[in-house]
């Protein structure tokens, strides 16, 4: 199972990366979780110590410049566009709560989804990982997909939008569709998080992109809040929203599995 989670700042994909993660990891499967968003804090919300946070790999320039015979602080260079990067996610990947962790970060400058070392690193890492592991993948994105790539959607089991109750989380839902379909993804699905009211369900399920299905609702909880604002773990913090998140992560294997099996 290899799910990419994306959505607007703010909706809580990190909070579904996370409780789906350790869901998986709670009926015995081997769990790897990727945080592939610039302002990554997906370790934070697992209960890494702050002295303990891993550093993204992005951040590591003798690294890439290693793997890509480039340095990624200079313009107009060659380098490899298929670096060698299979040994790296068992180096760098941090163990906490049963899960495996590993952080790329993301290209913060404009114009970093292009070609240039940095970006041909996390692409090709993004390939190995999508491809070449067997463990479920949980990848905690921003909204945009640009340095996913075709190659590595060929991997991906599915792209889980989060969204919240408002009109610009479906509007960037209606993105996320719209550029998945661009690369090649073929199953999307939608989580609703922070419901404060059950007509929200509806009136969400409604404005949804075509052929994007509506998993599940989580309602919003204080207790997740709580414990962002004060730095905790959010694992074992709100039962009634992983049961929710359990619900919906059972309906998504379930559509993967009857589309595979249409496509078999």
């Amino acid at each position: 199972m290899r799910i990419a989670i994306s959505g607007k700042g703010g909706v809580g994909k990190t909070t579904v990366t996370a409780l789906w993660g350790h869901a998986f990891a709670l009926e015995g499967r081997d769990v790897f979780l990727i945080d592939a968003d610039p302002d990554a804090n997906l370790a934070a919300a697992l209960g890494v110590a702050p002295k303990d946070l891993p550093q993204p790999l992005i951040a590591l320039k003798e690294l890439i410049k290693e793997r890509t015979g480039a340095d990624p602080d200079k313009l107009g260079q060659y380098f490899k566009l298929n670096p060698r990067v299979s040994d790296l996610p068992d180096t760098y990947a941090v163990r906490v709560a049963g899960l495996r962790l590993l952080v790329l970060g993301g290209l913060q400058r404009g114009g970093g989804g292009c070609a240039c070392p940095q970006g041909v690193f996390l692409k090709a890492m993004m390939r190995h990982l999508m491809l070449e592991r067997r463990e479920v993948l949980l990848v905690d994105m921003e909204a945009g997909l640009e340095f996913l790539g075709r190659a590595s959607v060929m991997g991906m089991d599915a792209l889980v939008a989060v969204v919240e109750p408002g009109r610009r989380s479906l509007d960037t839902a209606e993105a996320i569709a719209h550029m998945g379909r661009d690369i090649g993804i073929q199953r999307f699905a939608a989580i609703l998080n922070k419901v404060t009211d059950p007509a929200q369900v509806e009136a969400i399920r409604a404005g949804l992109p075509a052929g994007m299905e509506l998993l599940g609702h989580v309602a919003y909880s204080p207790a997740l809040q709580r414990a962002d604002l004060e730095g905790r773990t959010i694992l074992n913090v709100d039962s009634a929203a992983e049961a929710a998140l359990a619900g919906a992560k059972r309906k998504l294997e379930a559509l993967v599995a009857a589309k595979a099996a249409a496509k078999g």
